[in-house]
């Protein structure tokens, strides 16, 4: 027999309560008990994002989200800056070129978090940039950027801040509105502990301002449908209901334990994870590690690939590899969502056991002890 441990950033382990709320006979979507749902889950988003402003639900993958917010922010031919420091800062460039947009990169050294002084400079040198998009955990490498202090600089500008809080949210703070965030959005299977299929968003008034002026062709992630709907209490499109139902009872639990807790308990997870790892003479990845995953170097010597297989084919430890130009040379073991002190232990056990049994010299508990240290604290 094997247990499996789900320690990716996404896909994240659901909630019993969750599962069995899912469960449940489907209702219509065009009712007044889905309407109730509707109406409780928008104000729990709400409370989550910190956010005065509506947030609006499509039914697909994160990606749909950082979709909407350029399609519906830009017209083809805007310039829009981006800032590039992994997988998912790159997927908004690619987003924003197939739609004709012209892309204003900021490459930024992967690890590393994007410094505000680049943004600063690049709208200067581009006043008529509509937008600033950047990442709050770049999940490819496990780094967060200082969300706060890049809105101070981009308030200062006609531009909009856009935010993928895809990873991020619920584990590293996002402040929307005190930030000067314009559009935030983020995805159900992460923090919010849900399966994939859900995606957010929101904008502030001077992101809707851009709206009103996009051009760029849209219809299934038309903002102003979804804006129009909820002003009804509805949706513009069928519901993805079981996991509406499921996302009240997840942000019920959210929020019962409270934003600020369940940000200093991914803290101190990431805390333990990290410590743990340094005892074991293994080195984190980034210089700004995200409180959601850590990032850290496989070690010379050491397969990579078959490190994570081993652990998850072997002994039922799901974590995730590195991904592009980080296959084979990072690990990364996420603390995101329905995680607590013994799952980090299970995960820290596990590279453990597995590097031990690849010949990497290692000396059994070190790592666990560390952990346990951190998170007796």
């Amino acid at each position: 027999m094997k247990k499996n441990y789900l320690m990716t950033p996404g896909p994240t382990p659901v909630p019993p309560e969750v599962l069995l709320e899912m469960a449940r006979p489907l209702i219509h979507h065009r009712t007044p008990q889905y309407q109730e749902i509707l109406k409780k889950v928008n104000e729990g988003l709400k409370k989550v994002f910190k956010t005065k402003y509506d947030v609006m639900t499509f039914t697909s993958s994160g990606t749909g989200a950082m979709e909407a917010s350029v399609v519906n922010l830009l017209s083809p031919g805007d310039k829009a800056v981006v800032v590039r420091g992994g997988k998912f800062g790159e997927r908004f460039g690619e987003i924003m070129t197939s739609y004709g947009m012209e892309v204003i990169p900021i490459d930024v050294t992967w690890g590393k978090p994007v410094d505000p002084k680049s943004i600063k400079a690049a709208l200067d040198k581009n006043k008529d940039a509509k937008a600033v998009y950047t990442t709050l955990c770049e999940t490819s490498t496990g780094t967060m950027n200082d969300i706060r202090a890049v809105g101070e600089v981009v308030k200062n500008y006609d531009a909009a801040l856009v935010v993928d809080a895809v990873s991020g949210l619920g584990a590293d703070d996002l402040d929307t509105d005190a930030w000067g965030v314009d559009v935030a959005l983020s995805g159900s299977q992460k923090g919010l502990m849900l399966p994939p299929g859900l995606a957010f968003i929101s904008f502030s008034d001077k992101a809707w301002k851009l709206v009103e002026k996009s051009k760029a062709p849209k219809f299934y992630f038309d903002v102003k449908k979804y804006k129009k709907s909820l002003e009804k209490t509805d949706t513009p499109f069928t519901s993805a209901i079981t996991l509406f139902i499921g996302l009240e009872r997840s942000l019920a639990i959210i929020l019962a334990e409270g934003m600020g807790a369940v940000l200093a308990r991914h803290r101190k997870l990431a805390d333990a994870t990290r410590r743990a790892m340094q005892a074991l003479g293994l080195e984190l990845y980034s210089s700004s590690p995200s409180d959601a995953v850590t990032a850290v170097h496989v070690p010379a010597g050491i397969d990579g690939g078959a490190l994570v297989k081993t652990a998850r084919d072997t002994y039922g430890v799901t974590m995730a590899g590195g991904q592009a130009e980080l296959k084979g040379k990072i690990f990364r073991i996420a603390h995101l969502g329905f995680m607590e002190n013994f799952d980090v232990i299970v995960a820290v056990s596990c590279v453990e056991i597995v590097l031990k049994g690849m010949g990497f010299k290692i000396e059994l508990g070190k790592g666990v002890r560390a952990a346990e240290e951190a998170l007796l604290k």
